[in-house]
Formats: structure tokens, C-alpha cells, sequence
């Protein structure tokens, strides 16, 4: 691990202004995936700044009747929240599919959204990468693919994002409420957070240099059926081969968001119309620009078993 200052910020505004003026200046509360990537020099910041003490450990309602959650609230409490359990369940759900509950302890809401990939050569710094280093090419594309995107993808990367929470957010229209250096403030549908790969795969979100996510904010609930379903390799401890997190009305209309196929959570509205079609339907508009590698093919009839199950669930079936 490579040497670096640290300090601690006393407001939002401080700390995104200290970011801005240290180059290369990281935002530390759990470090549950910053400090692995430390070690492995892959993140090698020259000044760390916490922000654990800013106050954004809090769970709140808002006046619209929603929930307004600090960044830095821990996973492990915000899927224990009794709000959150009877009104977000689908939140719940996934965080508790997400990680080991020691890792659950320490990690934060803005830390979750914000994890990097976990494609194995962005993780192996022997590989070329063009998340790590921009232009040096994408190995994945033509070798180890099988975890990787099928959709959104570009001929620069087709890494995934690995977060279990960020797809319940945006099924559930989540926002992200940020300050930035200048103590400006902005609230950002989570819809418009991440970024697509395209020729920069290195930029991996729509925030400035510095800017400091400091809540989530989720709108009124919505009601319905909420379920989250993630096929991975083992039973625990793993990352998403495939998720559906669904919002699904006794109508049979409702919202679908996808992980493990794309760089971000996957939802497309035009496809949620097709939710009383059934499974098949919803897939054929939610994958129709799909463009899978020749060992990850597989994840489009996986997305459409997984809905299928999902639906059968629904509706009280097995």
C-alpha cells in the first residue's frame, strides 16, 4: 500500500472542498471496497478524507412521505429499519442478499452505490484494463467473460456493476442527494448516476471532481409485491450472475430492474409495460440490444427463468 495523508472533514461542504484541492483525494467511511483496493494498488489515493462524522447516519421521513438515508448509514441498519422493511421491502431484501453481515456492519449506502466493478481483470493489475488504466485495452472481451455485461456494454469495457442495493433503487426511483466544493448542492435520479462505458470507461458516474453524495432519498411507497432474486455461482458471499428486483401490483403491472447483466442497475420502462405478458415478453424488451459474449450468452435465458420465478412468486406459486 502506498503512503498518503489523511484527515478528518467537520462538514459535507469541507470535505467535497478538500477533494477538490488534493489531487487524487478519496472519501473513506467503511472502506470495505476502497481499502481492498489499496492493497492491491489499484486504488492508490495520495489523501484520504473521512467522512464518518458527518452526521449522515440517520434514517429520516420526508414531508412527501418517503424516506430521506444518510450515505453514510451502514447496510446492516438500514435493512433492520423497520420502515424500510414494511414499505421498501425490496430494499431490504437486497441488502440482505448483498455481503457477509461483517461487511454489512461496515458498509455504507453512498459506499455501496459507488463499489467498482469486480470484473477479474480490473482486479489482476498484471492484466490491461481500460478501467485502470484508460486506453490499454479490454482483455474480457475476448477471455474470462462469464460474469461480465451483456448489455450496455462497449468495445472499451464490459464490466458489471456489482451492487445488490443500487438495483432495488432503481426500482424503487430512487435520488441521490449530493454538495459539491462549492457547497452547491444537486439531487440526481439514481437513473442518471452511472455513467455508460462508451470510450471512457474509467468515468463511471455523472459526479464532479469532489462531489459528495450525502443521502439517498426515496419517494412515497409504492405498494405491491416487492421481491429480490439473485442467482449466483454459491449460495452466499457472492456477486450476481443474475438479479430481478420487481415492484409487482395485483394488477400485474409493476417495475423490473436487473443486475449482473450491465455497468449499472438495467430497467427500462417500454419493457415493465409488457409485465402482464409475462416473462418472456419482458426479457425480449429489456435484453433487445443485448450483445453477450460467446460465454455469457447464457444470462439472457437465466434473466428469463429468474422472471419467471419471480412472477410465480407473485402470484403465490413456488
Amino acid at each position: 500500500m502506498k503512503a498518503f495523508t489523511y484527515e478528518r472533514a467537520p462538514t459535507s461542504a469541507q470535505a467535497a472542498a478538500a477533494a477538490a484541492r488534493s489531487k487524487g483525494a478519496k472519501f473513506i467511511a467503511g472502506g470495505t471496497n476502497l481499502l481492498d483496493l489499496m492493497k492491491l494498488e489499484i486504488e492508490t489515493p495520495a489523501h484520504l478524507i473521512d467522512v464518518n462524522g458527518l452526521g449522515l447516519d440517520k434514517v429520516e421521513a420526508t414531508p412527501e412521505g418517503g424516506l430521506r438515508i444518510g450515505a453514510s448509514v451502514r447496510n446492516t441498519d438500514l435493512a433492520a429499519d423497520q420502515r424500510v422493511r414494511r414499505d421498501y421491502g425490496l430494499l431490504s431484501r437486497a441488502l440482505l442478499a448483498g455481503a457477509s453481515g461483517q461487511l454489512r456492519n461496515k458498509a455504507t449506502t453512498a459506499g455501496n452505490l459507488l463499489q467498482r466493478t469486480r470484473c477479474p481483470y480490473f482486479y489482476d493489475p498484471n492484466q490491461p484494463c481500460n478501467k485502470r488504466q484508460p486506453g490499454s485495452g479490454c482483455p474480457a472481451i475476448s477471455g474470462i467473460s462469464r460474469q461480465l455485461a451483456v448489455i450496455g456494454a462497449s468495445d472499451a469495457c464490459i464490466a458489471t456493476h456489482p451492487s445488490d442495493m443500487a438495483v432495488a433503487m432503481r426500482a424503487l426511483d430512487a435520488k441521490v442527494e449530493t454538495v459539491r466544493p462549492d457547497g452547491a448542492t444537486r439531487r440526481i435520479p439514481i437513473a442518471e448516476l452511472y455513467r455508460a462505458p462508451g470510450t471512457t470507461p474509467q468515468i463511471e458516474t455523472s459526479l464532479d471532481a469532489g462531489e459528495l453524495i450525502t443521502a439517498v432519498t426515496l419517494p412515497r411507497p409504492v405498494g405491491g409485491k416487492q421481491i429480490y432474486r439473485k442467482v449466483r455461482d454459491r449460495a452466499s458471499y457472492a456477486f450476481a450472475l443474475v438479479s430481478v428486483g420487481a415492484i409487482i401490483h395485483p394488477d400485474g403491472t409493476g417495475r423490473v430492474a436487473l443486475g449482473g447483466v450491465a455497468h449499472q442497475p438495467w430497467r427500462s420502462e417500454t419493457a415493465e409495460a409488457e409485465m402482464p405478458h409475462g416473462a418472456k415478453a419482458i426479457t425480449a424488451k429489456l435484453l433487445e440490444h443485448a450483445k453477450p459474449t460467446g460465454q455469457n450468452a447464457f444470462k439472457i435465458t437465466l434473466v428469463e427463468r429468474t422472471l419467471q420465478a419471480v412472477l410465480a412468486e407473485a402470484k403465490g406459486g413456488a
